[in-house]
């Protein structure tokens, strides 16, 4: 029988997962093609996302959900990607994408290396060289002049998993630790046990709750004026795209809007497999991103911000839950969450 992952939020079979790209396991001699990734073909989702978890394991598995979810470009974004075959069975895919019309989000100049996966069997054949070969080459095409692993408008993972030890396999091709920050984690807690910290006891004067309807407005000229980059930009994405107005938490001052930050559930807009939860106990939940306003900082509004976010999520029935892409773990630390995934972030310049 299957074994089922249940939770109140969200039913998927985990047999489901498995696609055969194995097929030609006893053959010694293989035909090798490639292929563009057409993303509207539910075959090639299937295929790359069965390439992911068996290349990845179970602790970075992904459904096809999460796959469709990372294969729609984002507005002003290019996205591109290839399959590679051996007689005809998928063994390894890349996807890579760009940024070109989005100065304030992130450089032109930049592109990333979304993921890059080849079946454990086809390892040590040239396939994950020429799969990242073709994205360095497509991303050059886009004008690119830095080259990311992960960390994209829609990450698989904030850069490269340190678990899977494939840092050689990417120092070989001429990739190294960025400048600036070289590390970044994801931390999580059991929110069953939560408890609000002293330090996280709230003044009088400021409210935090999710986003109510007709408040859009207020939370996008907070994000305008205080992280008008990356942040304010998803917020345009989550609510062009249908997103649930209270998967966002803000923080309200006298003078309005001075804090908000991101929730996400298990029947949520984005994906929660993308933050690989899976050692956690269920149901699962997200924080992430968080931000207060630059002259507010300091006055324990972060810490209020973020506890009223993580009650939510409790309060909600969430247990298992996630902080992603963080440096700031002793912080984090003080809300009882510890180290759960480490990211190497790597680069490459042309």
């Amino acid at each position: 029988m299957p074994r089922r992952i249940k939770s109140s939020r969200l039913t998927f079979d985990v047999s489901r997962l498995t696609f055969d790209v194995s097929r030609f396991t006893h053959q010694r001699r293989y035909c090798m093609e490639f292929q563009t990734f057409d993303f509207a073909d539910s075959t090639h989702l299937a295929a790359a996302t069965a390439i992911w978890n068996v290349a990845c394991g179970p602790g970075l598995a992904i459904t096809e959900r999460a796959m469709r979810y990372n294969t729609r470009p984002v507005a002003g974004g290019v996205l591109a990607g290839r399959l590679a075959l051996q007689d005809g069975a998928p063994v390894g895919f890349v996807l890579a994408s760009a940024l070109p019309s989005e100065p304030s989000v992130s450089s032109p100049e930049v592109g990333w290396v979304d993921a890059i996966a080849v079946h454990p069997e086809r390892q040590r054949q040239g396939i994950g060289t020429a799969l990242l070969a073709w994205a360095e080459e497509w991303l050059a095409a886009q004008g690119c002049q830095q080259w990311r692993l992960g960390g994209g408008m829609r990450p698989f993972a904030a850069g490269l998993p340190v678990e899977l030890d494939s840092a050689e396999f990417f120092r070989r091709h001429g990739y190294s630790s960025r400048a600036g920050r070289d590390r970044a984690w994801d931390v999580a807690h059991d929110l069953t046990r939560y408890i609000t910290p002293d330090t996280a006891r709230k003044a009088a004067e400021i409210q935090a709750r999710p986003v109510a309807a007709g408040e859009e407005t207020a939370v996008m000229a907070f994000l305008r004026r205080e992280f008008p980059g990356r942040w304010r930009f998803e917020f345009e994405v989550h609510m062009q795209e249908g997103g649930r107005l209270s998967d966002y938490v803000a923080l309200w001052s006298p003078r309005g809007i001075d804090g908000c930050c991101v929730l996400t559930f298990e029947d949520s807009r984005r994906p929660l497999d993308r933050f690989f939860p899976h050692a956690l106990p269920r149901p699962w939940g997200q924080l992430g991103s968080i931000g207060v306003s630059a002259d507010s900082r300091g006055k324990g509004y972060g810490a209020a911000l973020l506890d009223a976010g993580l009650r939510c999520l409790r309060d909600a029935g969430v247990a298992g839950c996630v902080i992603d892409w963080t440096g700031i773990v002793d912080f984090y630390g003080r809300f009882g969450f510890t180290k759960h995934r480490e990211y190497a972030m790597w680069g490459k310049e042309r």
